[in-house]
């Protein structure tokens, strides 16, 4: 029999595949280490291979792309329904292969090299972001302990640090004093460290043709484009804009019985860290839109005087992600809708 589909269970150097044929029975499996596999695809007929969106999928796909196969990503949860009985290696790569044959599966397009370093910028940037939140807490935390304490804003303790280490009359003990400047220095060690990454994201941001036209976008900037352009690439996963916002989480949850709609809260799905980012792009544009000159001013306003400030906060931001994605998929340039003037 010839195989016509492999669903392939990935491992960190041992993989499981399984191959079924055009009547979808299984008619092959191996476990084979990563070397055995390349050298085992690279023999067989081009087929239909199905795997996981998981950490080094994107990397073997494109490998077997180029040796002419049809590659096929898939979440995991979309897999999950296809495993039959108990769960080993074996199992599922077999569940692997017959979600692949769906005709209704959403797929997870292939990444490309220069997407994965971006993703992996941010990565780490985002990484830096959160350990620096950690230093300032807890500097602040053992400060209030010693009856010290400082407003709101990062910005502010920074210039406050330096004169509080410099005063001797403060009660602070010796040993706390250099436990503080110890923390202060991580802390400094940080910033270089996350403004080199900014820097160099800003640099990526102002070569890519399609992080340009994303910058045009009120509430996108260079973190924003270069996230979205690592994540979606050129948004042809998607057929439309809604379709991306449903990704990010960014429309109600459903939970309907019975013909009755429930509408909840924010699905909250997809890339938590874009969503992160197009909510304070959105929080951005709330604060300081000039509503009277831009097309959804109005909408803006009206929509905050019945309901909730964060809500409005999220209905922009499920417009901002649309809007990005048209600008990312049709190749065009963003074009603001000017006001009509009212006499």
């Amino acid at each position: 029999m010839e195989m016509r589909v492999i669903g392939i269970d990935l491992g960190k150097s041992v993989f499981h595949l399984v191959g079924m044929d055009q009547h979808g029975k299984v008619v092959s499996r191996k476990r084979l280490s990563r070397s055995q596999m390349m050298v085992y695809t690279a023999k067989i007929p081009p087929c239909l291979i199905g795997m996981e969106a998981c950490c080094g999928s994107h990397f073997v796909g494109a490998a077997l792309t180029a040796q002419g196969h049809d590659v096929k990503l898939m979440p995991a949860q979309f897999v999950k329904p296809f495993l039959k009985s108990n769960k080993n290696d074996y199992l599922d790569a077999e569940a692997i292969a017959e979600a692949v044959q769906r005709p209704n599966m959403r797929f997870v397009p292939i990444k490309t090299g220069d997407q994965l370093d971006l993703q992996a910028l941010h990565r780490v940037r985002d990484r830096l972001v959160s350990r620096r939140t950690s230093v300032i807490n807890q500097m602040r935390a053992f400060l209030l302990e010693r009856g010290i304490t400082f407003r709101q804003g990062r910005a502010y303790l920074r210039k406050q640090i330096p004169e509080l280490l410099g005063d001797a009359e403060q009660k602070l003990s010796s040993r706390m004093r250099q436990l503080v400047d110890r923390l202060w220095q991580e802390w400094k060690a940080l910033e270089e460290q996350i403004e080199a990454l900014s820097g160099e994201i800003e640099s990526i941001a102002s070569q890519d043709a399609a992080c340009q036209r994303l910058l045009d976008v009120s509430g996108v900037g260079p973190l924003v484009a270069t996230a979205l352009v690592a994540a979606i690439g050129n948004g042809a996963a998607f057929t439309k804009g809604r379709d991306f916002a449903a990704w990010l989480g960014l429309v109600p949850r459903q939970h309907s019985t019975g013909g009755k709609a429930w509408l909840l809260g924010i699905s909250k799905r997809g890339n938590a860290y874009l969503r992160r980012l197009f909510i304070h792009g959105a929080r951005s544009i709330v604060m300081s839109l000039n509503r009277d000159s831009h097309a959804m001013g109005k909408w803006m306003s009206q929509l905050e005087a019945r309901t909730h400030r964060n809500v409005l906060v999220v209905a922009v931001a499920n417009k901002l992600a649309r809007i990005a994605w048209a600008v990312l998929a049709r190749g065009e340039a963003y074009r603001s809708t000017p006001v009509c003037a009212t006499s």
